[in-house]
């Protein structure tokens, strides 16, 4: 019975994973992307940072303001006229504490609060990052596990023609100059497959080490994109509702005016209150007493002042910018993802057709009615055409996911 439940379990797992995969075709699973990026040194920075602004936020809340205990013991002489001197040992001690004027305490909370706010922030845009940069990373490994296929194929069909072409040489059927063609035309393949393997190593090279732990292995095909649902308006207003940068540059805004209002306060000083007690003339008088002292404010709490409104404004007039700049990228993205999927539609179009032609050309040379060179400039513009499709349709891929990532609803972890 166990057992049975057991492979129940795996089953609605595995068809759980599928329709995952499903979901984010050509993507690594999404429980490994999760933990590849929360092992990320700037995602765990960015984590510390929390830590951080929340002891930060703990000291805000006390203030500076501790107990101050002073103790001074002296002597005292005296000498009285026609008397022997006279000597007191004598001490005083003092306990004094600043007392946080009322507005203050809250301005200190409230900002405490913001700076954690804004590393929590942080944290996401650390994230998000990190997720930009390994879907980046993954499609340029994919884009060069695409090109290093497509010439091994291609070196598979011109290995075929230049044994077809030495059997119909040895039967007097073809001249030696088409077999040094064929010959040719697979050795610039071969190159062209070892730079491509090359540049297929280093880009996985780099993804290993930039995301240590994330598996690669190349799909067995590359998924259609599909349409993008929605308006730019839509999409838009997504991208702006989950833009971490655009909430931080919001949260630094608020704290600057905060602490413009906390620097406000600040003309007015804090006074300082106290009691003391002091030991006269070797106890024969005990002093008790309260004191108050009060800071008088001078031109630098003013400077102080006017200096956090400007930070004030230039925060606000950098809120503004990120706005500008996040809907013009969010814009760009958009308008880029559908014309890359019109794109990879027109490449997959001339590439059928410039295959239909290959094909076509190579029926005419085993009939005797075209000649080898044509036949392999068709074959060539072929396989460019196939690449070229190949890579426009991993680029509507990639722009898709990045849409849908800047969105979040992509991986969305944080």
């Amino acid at each position: 019975m166990k057992s049975g439940h057991i492979l129940l379990l795996t089953a609605v797992l595995g068809s759980i994973n599928a329709v995952a995969a499903e979901l984010t075709p050509n993507l690594p699973p999404t429980e490994i992307v999760a933990r590849v990026l929360r092992a990320n040194p700037t995602v765990q920075a960015a984590a510390g940072q929390v830590r951080v602004e929340e002891a930060n936020r703990s000291r805000l809340e006390a203030g500076p303001y501790e107990w101050n205990l002073r103790l001074a013991a002296h002597q005292r002489r005296v000498y009285p006229s026609g008397s022997p001197d006279e000597r007191y040992n004598e001490w005083n001690a003092q306990l004094e504490r600043p007392l946080r004027l009322p507005g203050k305490s809250s301005a200190d909370a409230e900002l405490g609060a913001l700076g954690v706010t804004i590393a929590e922030t942080g944290q996401g845009d650390a994230l998000h990052e990190a997720s930009r940069a390994l879907l980046k990373y993954w499609f340029a490994w994919l884009k060069e596990s695409a090109a290093a296929t497509q010439w091994n194929e291609q070196i598979s069909l011109l290995e075929r023609q230049a044994k077809a072409v030495q059997r119909r040489q040895q039967l007097g059927d073809a001249a030696r100059l088409e077999a040094v063609q064929a010959e040719a035309a697979l050795a610039q393949a071969d190159a062209q497959l070892a730079q491509a393997t090359a540049r297929q190593n280093t880009a996985s090279e780099d993804l290993r080490r930039r995301f240590p732990g994330l598996p690669l292995n190349e799909p067995g095909s590359i998924a259609e994109p599909p349409a993008i649902a929605g308006n730019e308006r839509e999409w838009l207003e997504a991208i702006l509702e989950h833009s971490h940068e655009l909430g931080m540059a919001r949260s630094e805004a608020r704290r600057a005016q905060v602490a413009a209002g906390r620097a406000g306060n600040d003309r007015l000083p804090d006074p300082t209150v106290g009691v003391q007690m002091s030991r006269e003339r070797g106890g024969e008088e005990q002093v008790f007493g309260a004191y108050i002292a009060i800071p008088l404010p001078g031109g630098a709490r003013s400077a102080v002042a006017g200096a956090a409104l400007a930070e004030a404004d230039v925060a606000h007039r950098r809120e503004a910018a990120a706005l500008q700049k996040i809907t013009a990228e969010a814009a760009g993205l958009y308008h880029s993802a559908n014309a890359a999927r019109a794109s990879w539609n027109l490449s997959r179009s001339a590439a059928d057709r410039l295959q239909r032609a290959a094909e076509m050309t190579a029926r005419a040379y085993q009939l005797g009615e075209g000649s080898l060179n044509d036949l392999l400039a068709a074959r060539r513009l072929a396989n460019e055409a196939q690449l070229a499709a190949k890579l426009a349709q991993l680029d509507a891929l990639e722009l898709r996911y990045r849409l849908l990532l800047d969105a979040h609803q992509l991986w969305e972890f944080d």
